[in-house]
């Protein structure tokens, strides 16, 4: 079975929200009071989202701010995985 690439939180900002709600990243950002190189830093991948964003967007979506620090939890461990690979591999169980 092939693994499936690690998928950033602003991928799902984009392809979940924006586009289906015809939605600019600018429009957004004004909408939330936040400067629009923050969306689009993270609907580029180049940034996280950090719990005030979190709060900004469960609030405009009306949906929960865990499930936005939530796809940032995942995405963040699946980023530590594949860069900890070989180090991890090293390190024997306690028991």
């Amino acid at each position: 079975m092939e693994k499936l690439s690690n998928i950033h939180p602003g991928e799902v900002l984009k392809e979940e929200f924006l586009i289906p709600l015809k939605l600019s990243a600018y429009k957004l950002s004004k909408d939330i009071n936040v400067p629009q190189t923050r969306i689009s830093e993270i609907i580029n991948g180049r940034r996280r989202i950090t719990a005030d964003t979190a709060l900004r967007l469960s609030k405009y979506f009306d949906n929960s701010p865990r499930f936005w620090l939530g796809l940032q939890e995942d995405y963040d461990l699946e980023d530590a995985i594949n860069n900890l690979k070989t180090e991890l591999d090293k390190i024997k169980s306690f028991n």
